[in-house]
């Protein structure tokens, strides 16, 4: 469900005083990124992510930004280009991706799976895109710990491989 303008704005806003007292790059090393790693940040929003993924990655690896909201595409395109991050695509869906079977490492879906309009089509979608050892990095702040873990691994697709201090890391299970 796309907020509207206004509510993305405000949240933004807020999202960068977070980004003051909580460090993103110390959340992404609980999912161990590597250089050349291909990541997908799904439901990016204003791209708290991007610059810290980025530096993790390299200039060898790939970050594909998605969310639903044209701001979001907009604020991710901007930082990209004013950090010269020539490693960053963005793409505006509420599901699909368009990206091939099996050429994603690392998906982080931080503070979106509540939000979902059909989270089961957007998880079958992730495990499609991520390669077999590949890595579902989950954290939502809106659901509790249990909730987190059984939708995710009900539908047989993820298995639950690690909880972190903020993160909840997922491995795809072969099907």
């Amino acid at each position: 469900m796309r907020m509207g303008n206004f509510a993305f704005r405000c949240m933004a806003l807020a999202f960068k005083f977070r980004d003051i007292f909580v460090s993103r790059k110390k959340i992404l090393n609980e999912v161990d990124i590597k250089p050349r790693f291909h990541v997908l940040d799904y439901g990016c929003g204003p791209g708290s992510y991007i610059t810290a993924t980025a530096e993790l990655v390299g200039r060898s690896g790939k970050i594909y930004a998605l969310d639903i909201h044209p701001l979001a595409i907009q604020r991710v395109e901007s930082i990209a280009s004013k950090k010269q991050l020539t490693n960053v695509e963005t793409i505006c869906s509420d599901c699909k991706t368009e990206l091939s079977d099996n050429s994603v490492d690392v998906v982080l879906l931080y503070d979106t799976f509540h939000s979902l309009s059909d989270p089961d089509g957007v998880l079958e979608e992730l495990h499609r895109v991520l390669k077999p050892n590949g890595i579902l990095s989950l954290s939502d702040h809106h659901m509790k710990e249990n909730e987190i873990a059984s939708k995710v691994t009900n539908g047989k697709l993820f298995r639950l491989s690690r909880k972190g201090k903020k993160t909840y890391s997922f491995a795809r299970v072969h099907v």
